[in-house]
């Protein structure tokens, strides 16, 4: 079904046609605005919540900043569906998120008005700051630099980082800090607390209002503007800025609270700061979900609901003919609840993905011993080193993807001490329409190399409760990696079994050929299996599990009895699975038609699942193809 804009929204193709428009026309552009984002996204699905919160925003942002010269950095990234529909790509927005189409976040080599590209949180304040020095010292005095950071990222040390640089440089940042309490779960923390002390004090608001009609004048001053406004900061300070002594101490100028969803206050007041040279911070208070009552009462399920009737609100299910098998996400949730009533050492940690990971199931059955610690994964992972030195077994649940951002945390403080934390990495593999920023494709090379850390992936979800199991019985570091979405065991929930650790398991006995699997890719090596069968070829096939340790005995025999081997993940080719049985195989001098599937040395696109898996070859119609050539071209010949 076509969508179309309204009447005001369809003469606005690129932000210059925006600033064509008189000031009393906003509001009518943000409701167009609004409505065409609640009609695209009810029937194509995507994130949902959180453009809907910045609209007016992202309507005064472009027309009081010279867009595309004036640079403005979003984070996160799910907030800026407004800005890619006002910047070239209405015409194209049915196809956000959509295999082949346009990112569902802002991408640079999609668009010049995308400055900087982003899917993980907290990047803009020192994304921005760069390009802001770097302006300066090309002699761009006049270009202004914008980080629009919103839904909990600010939790993140890395915008702390920023902040603490920025109040040091004397360059044109503006950082926007849309205030609306949530990421995609609530926020928390102290942070929280503090900007909602801002926001209610009654004192606070009376002065800045005050200083705002100040300001207003301000150019009454002449010459003497400069000294005057400073003299009103310093007045402000010592009044009553006990709230806002945080940024003012970074040296940052500190201008808000103010209502983030009135677009003609934010317009004028973002003229104003243009003037204004130097680090600033505009405290804007949006609501989530605006203009959608049901995604502003409920604004975590109305994220990114799915496809749903933008009338009645009904969020649309698939038809469910047979019983499915749960996602992979739940059994982890439920299987550490499990644990837990069992162990009281047992304890869940994640930064800010209670609900996406499924920890929120053991927040609401023990909640004393689970953490939401914001959207931190650095202090997640060293905050569960510090538990597991007195004893407690942390897990540590954080995705694959965003893993990456702990690098050192798992090196330093969690292997280097050999302390019992267990990463349980959701999102392993292609992650489908979030595309590159969220494909977790290269935990089992980082983790692989680390001394002391087991690499153990589950091919179903009785594998998973195991290796759960397993591993809160070990003394060490282990993670486990799984993919987002469902397993394939309908009847998943059986008695718990201790594996021992490095050890795989042979699914099926074979001739000449055998496939060596490790993960859910397992299931569609089964698939292929069974489909070669029927052309009358039956190739070997073993769960390896572990990645790390190998199963080195299971490798032996293997190599012995069989001269060609695939190996098949859901991971980058380069330093994962299939790079470790070769790496075996050189070690104890094998020599064998190897061949490896598994993600290319490329960065993948958004899209299905299903489209992902084809396009990288490691499905099971690939698996197939694979072993065909392997055998040979009389077999091709033949059948």
């Amino acid at each position: 079904m076509e969508v179309q804009p309204g009447e005001l929204l369809k003469s606005i193709n690129f932000p210059e046609d925006l600033r064509k428009l008189k000031d009393d026309q906003l509001k009518q552009v943000c409701d167009e605005l609004r409505q065409f984002i609640i009609d695209i996204v009810s029937v194509n699905g995507g994130h949902f919540g959180a453009s809907l919160g910045v609209v007016e925003l992202t309507v005064a942002l472009h027309y009081a900043f010279n867009t595309p010269y004036d640079q403005l950095v979003w984070d996160v990234g799910h907030q800026a569906y407004g800005h890619k529909i006002l910047t070239g790509r209405r015409n194209v927005f049915h196809t956000n998120r959509i295999y082949q189409g346009i990112s569902g976040f802002p991408k640079r080599s999609e668009s010049e008005y995308d400055t900087f590209g982003v899917g993980h949180s907290s990047t803009s304040i020192s994304a921005a700051l760069g390009m802001a020095v770097a302006s300066r010292l090309k002699g761009e005095a006049d270009r202004q630099h914008v980080a629009i950071i919103g839904d909990g990222a600010m939790t993140a040390g890395l915008a702390f980082e920023g902040l603490n640089h920025g109040g040091v440089e004397d360059s044109n940042l503006l950082v926007v800090l849309n205030d609306n309490c949530m990421s995609i779960d609530p926020n928390v923390g102290a942070l929280k607390e503090y900007l909602t002390d801002i926001t209610t004090s009654h004192t606070y608001n009376k002065v800045k209002d005050e200083v705002w009609n100040i300001l207003g004048k301000i150019s009454k001053f002449g010459p003497n503007a400069q000294a005057i406004a400073q003299k009103f900061e310093n007045a402000l300070k010592s009044a009553v800025l006990k709230h806002s002594n945080m940024f003012e101490s970074l040296r940052f100028r500190y201008f808000g609270p103010i209502d983030g969803h009135d677009v003609n206050h934010l317009v004028k007041v973002m003229r104003d700061l243009r003037d204004i040279p130097g680090p600033k911070i505009l405290h804007c208070i949006t609501v989530k979900g605006k203009g959608f009552e049901l995604a502003e009462k409920d604004q975590t399920k109305w994220h990114a609901p799915g496809l749903f009737d933008k009338i009645t609100g009904e969020i649309f299910k698939p038809v469910i003919t047979k019983p499915s098998p749960p996602k992979y996400q739940d059994v982890f949730g439920n299987t550490l609840v499990e644990l837990a009533v069992k162990n009281k050492k047992i304890v869940g940690v994640t930064p800010a993905m209670p609900s996406g990971c499924s920890m929120n199931i053991m927040m609401k059955a023990i909640p004393e011993r689970a953490f939401d610690v914001g959207i931190a994964e650095q202090h997640a992972v060293t905050f569960s080193a510090g538990m597991a030195t007195q004893g407690m077994i942390p897990f540590c649940n954080i995705y694959s993807s965003f893993m990456q951002r702990a690098f050192d945390q798992v090196v330093h403080d969690v292997a280097l001490q050999n302390l019992h934390v267990v990463f349980c990495l959701d999102r392993g593999g292609l992650a489908g329409a979030d595309g590159p920023t969220h494909h977790g494709v290269f935990d089992f090379a980082y983790f692989r190399c680390i001394p002391n850390m087991v690499v153990a992936s589950p091919m179903n979800e009785e594998e998973l409760r195991n290796m759960m199991f397993t591993a809160s019985r070990h003394n060490g570091p282990f993670s486990i990696r799984y993919p987002r979405g469902n397993g394939v065991m309908v009847e998943w929930k059986t008695p718990l079994k201790e594996m021992k650790v490095g050890t795989g398991r042979l699914l099926r006995e074979g001739e000449e050929v055998a496939i060596l699997s490790v993960g859910h890719p397992g299931n569609f090596a089964e698939d292929a299996c069974k489909q070669l069968a029927k052309e009358g070829f039956f190739p070997a096939h073993y769960d390896m599990r572990f990645v790390k340790p190998l199963d080195e005995e299971m490798l032996h025999e293997v190599f012995s009895k069989y001269k060609k081997v695939i190996t098949v993940e859901d991971h980058a080719i380069q330093g994962g699975f299939g790079s470790a049985v070769s790496e075996f195989m050189t070690d104890h001098n094998y020599s064998i038609a190897m061949t490896r599937l598994g993600v290319p040395d490329r960065f993948i696109e958004h899209g299905e699942q299903k489209e992902l898996y084809d396009e990288c070859h490691f499905d099971a119609a690939a698996i197939m193809n694979a072993v065909r050539q392997l055998v040979g071209s009389e077999y091709l010949v033949h059948h």
